[in-house]
């Protein structure tokens, strides 16, 4: 599936494979997500992280997704039928929000392929979601490791510590294909 959905749309779909369960474990437990209210997944891709997320938040945590490609959001509806999951761009995380009556959220998980953005579109989807972000909400997302040491990749490490006082890394999934780590970054 992200193999098709890539070769049809390189610069949308970042991935060749979908997440390993080790990634979706790291990400998702390093957000803590049984303390979050309300929690925002950007690009649920085939719902990994989704399925991950649902298992690991309160029942009375708000939780939507926001997917960009409608094959993948029949993916993640179809792996997860309890998830709410609009096709949309995460640009307007805002507008979802204030229809399940938040402002804002204190936790947002991104699978964005944010190496193959340009710096105008990281700057964009970055200032979207930190402006969704309550006082002290978390923003994780994960990045391949070879797609740290590209412009893009660099420049996206850039504008994280910019915008957040906190920005960590966590341990590389070598299991993933490719490998992978966690930025977790606070606002």
């Amino acid at each position: 599936m992200f193999l098709k959905e890539f070769l049809k749309n390189p610069t949308r779909t970042g991935a060749l494979a979908q997440s390993s369960a080790d990634l979706s474990k790291l990400i998702t437990d390093t957000a803590n997500l049984d303390t979050k209210k309300c929690i925002v997944e950007l690009g649920s891709g085939t719902g990994v992280f989704t399925k991950e997320i649902l298992n690991k938040i309160n029942s009375d945590s708000c939780f939507f997704c926001l997917e960009s490609n409608q094959e993948f959001v029949k993916q993640t509806q179809k792996k997860c039928p309890n998830a709410i999951v609009y096709h949309d761009s995460a640009v307007n995380i805002k507008k979802y929000l204030l229809k399940h009556n938040k402002n804002n959220c204190d936790c947002i998980i991104s699978g964005l392929p944010w190496a193959i953005f340009n710096k105008k579109l990281q700057t964009i989807l970055l200032n979207a979601a930190c402006e969704s972000l309550e006082a002290d909400g978390i923003f994780l997302t994960f990045a391949y490791v070879q797609g740290a040491f590209l412009p893009s990749g660099i420049n996206f490490k850039k504008q994280l510590r910019k915008k957040f006082k906190l920005v960590r890394t966590t341990k590389i999934i070598w299991k993933n294909l490719p490998p992978a780590f966690v930025y977790y970054c606070k606002k």
